[in-house]
């Protein structure tokens, strides 16, 4: 099996299974509790908070762990929206469900929500986003790396523009953190332990000093007073060491991913198309279309190849990518589109071969050049 999907979740690093296994062995203590056993596991989980604080780099702020980005996601909009007067979101249309569908509830609530457009690259425009927001919006709500084709959004950009009306940013930082610096201005962070080579299940909400949710879930309030619930030491490790990793690795992950980025595309010849923009997107993201493709057929016919046909929380639905139908794709170019992902355990060789067993099976489908 050659594994091309990091952008539905990325192999666990072997750094990181050797920091978690104590924890799941013989230190198994609820870190709540007040034994030394239990002040030892709360100690750990301090520390990999300290090495997620450190990867994030923003200041003035603190992280709380969560199940995962979609509970943080949740939180920060519902929690916002709890605390504030102003009933408008301005978010983007191609923004991940997590955002999408809370936002969708928080118009039943009585929430005013923009969904602002994308141009055929993907990206967002500024003047756009500067005449939705005014003093009515308490949220603007943008990720930073688009999870279906890659594009990075102008982030900071966009947190000056809410800034300027006294609005709070959100970004969903889940596919670019740890793989690039995010940006200032942000004032809520959401990211995942399972992209960046952690564990699954774990994740959190970066919050800048005064901008704090209202409570999501209700109990002990074992997370600083804003979340309940008791934490999993061996998860949270786990996630600490991810991004501890992450850190020291930026430079030399990025500069390998690069490389693998102009070896795939040498590698898949004429007639494939990069849906977004090749310019400011995250090179460890390639999603591609050819004309006549079936991209469900293709990943049926290579078993022995994991990609896929864009998010892994829509892909069994049947439904075109909303992605790609907002940077101006019809349901059969979106159809004819796949997503290759891979980062710092693909190797060059494998990646260039599978891609060439890739556009083999497209032309042996008798599909035509885009």
């Amino acid at each position: 099996m050659i594994y091309l999907d990091y952008q539905a979740t990325t192999p666990v690093a072997p750094e990181v299974i050797a920091a978690m296994r104590p924890w799941i062995e013989e230190k198994f203590a609820n870190p709540h509790s007040p034994s030394t056993w239990g002040r030892e596991a709360a100690a750990a989980i301090e520390v990999a908070r300290d090495r997620i604080e450190d990867a994030i780099g923003l200041p003035d702020g603190r992280f709380a762990f969560t199940s995962g980005a979609t509970e943080a996601l949740n939180w920060a909009l519902k929690g916002i929206f709890e605390r504030s007067e102003r009933r408008k979101l301005v978010t983007v249309a191609t923004e991940h469900a997590a955002v999408l569908d809370t936002a969708e509830w928080l118009e039943g609530q009585g929430v005013e929500v923009v969904r602002l457009g994308v141009g055929p690259d993907g990206l967002v425009d500024l003047l756009s986003a500067e005449a939705a927001i005014d003093d009515r919006t308490a949220m603007v709500a943008v990720m930073l790396v688009n999870n279906e084709i890659g594009v990075i959004q102008p982030v900071e950009e966009l947190a000056r523009l809410a800034h300027a009306k006294g609005a709070l940013m959100l970004c969903d930082a889940v596919q670019g953190f740890g793989r690039m610096a995010i940006p200032e201005g942000p004032d809520l962070v959401a990211v995942s332990g399972h992209k960046i080579h952690g564990p699954k299940a774990i994740g959190g909400l970066w919050m800048r000093s005064g901008a704090e949710p209202a409570p999501f879930m209700h109990g002990g309030g074992q997370e600083q007073g804003l979340r309940s619930g008791t934490l999993s030491p061996a998860l949270c490790v786990g996630f600490g060491e991810a991004a501890k990793l992450a850190v020291e690795r930026r430079e030399a992950d990025a500069a390998h991913v690069s490389k693998l980025f102009e070896a795939a595309l040498a590698s898949f010849g004429q007639g494939w198309k990069i849906n977004g923009s090749v310019i400011d997107r995250y090179r460890g993201n390639i999603n591609i279309r050819r004309n006549g493709l079936d991209g469900a057929r293709l990943i049926s016919e290579l078993r022995n190849l994991a990609f896929s046909l864009g998010s892994a929380c829509a892909s069994g639905s049947g439904r075109p990518s909303h992605v790609l139908r907002a940077i101006g794709l019809a349901d059969v170019e979106a159809r004819s589109s796949i997503r290759i992902g891979f980062g710092r355990y693909t190797g060059e060789e494998e990646l260039a071969s599978a891609c060439r067993r890739i556009n083999d099976a497209a032309v042996a489908q008798g599909v035509h050049p885009a």
